[in-house]
């Protein structure tokens, strides 16, 4: 199924989102939740599937729900249709601070592989599903990246980033990075979770005992705050929340 064709403005700086204009009968599906405002004509309807192959059958539908739960998303998709005429808006935001990446999937070659939580909303007519990573490695060991989505067509997809995107072109070329930090990359890139280093960098370096290894040819995007990093600095038992019991103590000793 061809895509529909959208146009759309991304805004904000720290914190995005993207607003979508749609011509009549055009549709843009969206994970659900991530609506923040529709402008008037605009019908929504929730349905289990992605709305890419509308000859599938129940059966079809429900292994598509069923392989989005098991990547931690929703089993329904929200379709977005402007039911009204002349042009008309419809606008998302991720949960969590960050930076909303468009990326036209037929100048990808047609796919792109992102983690389970980076997929915001496309286009009509883009394939989502599962992505199994070859190497068990990455999901028992690196914690990260064993359980992928496939975003397929050749329309536009919006992904989204903790923090600031950062954007590499690989050129048979190897890129070791934080597990968490992995956003998407085109097919064709080997991703695989690696031991970082000998035994004392692991226990001692502070990177973690494992590094996500990129390897290939083709664009890769990271995040440089992956929502699991935000959620381990800010909570009780982190060194920086260590620092602020022991900061709060030597404060109410001063003081008494």
């Amino acid at each position: 199924m061809k895509s529909h064709e959208i146009d759309y403005k991304i805004k904000g700086h720290d914190i995005q989102f993207v607003e979508i204009e749609l011509d009549p009968n055009e549709t843009v599906i969206a994970e659900a939740g991530a609506m923040l405002y529709m402008k008037e004509g605009i019908d929504f309807t929730a349905k289990m599937g992605d709305g890419s192959e509308p000859e599938k059958g129940l059966f079809g539908k429900l292994l598509s729900a069923a392989s989005r739960k098991i990547t931690g998303e929703s089993i329904f998709i929200t379709h977005f249709t402007h039911r009204g005429v002349g042009k008309s808006h419809v606008a998302f935001a991720a949960p969590y601070p960050g930076t909303i990446l468009p990326v036209d999937l037929a100048a990808m070659g047609g796919t792109i592989i992102v983690q389970r939580d980076a997929f915001l909303c496309a286009a009509l007519g883009t394939k989502i599903s599962m992505h199994f990573n070859q190497n068990l490695g990455s999901g028992f060991l690196g914690g990260e990246g064993f359980i992928l989505q496939k975003l397929q067509g050749d329309g536009k997809v919006f992904i989204h980033a903790g923090g600031t995107v950062i954007e590499h072109e690989l050129n048979g070329e190897t890129l070791r990075v934080d597990t968490g930090c992995v956003v998407g990359f085109q097919e064709g890139i080997n991703f695989s979770v690696q031991r970082a280093g000998n035994l004392k960098s692991m226990v001692f370096g502070g990177e973690g005992l494992f590094l996500a290894t990129l390897q290939g040819t083709g664009k890769v995007w990271l995040q440089s705050m992956p929502i699991s990093k935000l959620i381990n600095q800010l909570s009780p038992g982190s060194s920086n929340s260590r620092k602020e019991d022991n900061g709060g103590l030597l404060k109410s000793l001063l003081e008494s």
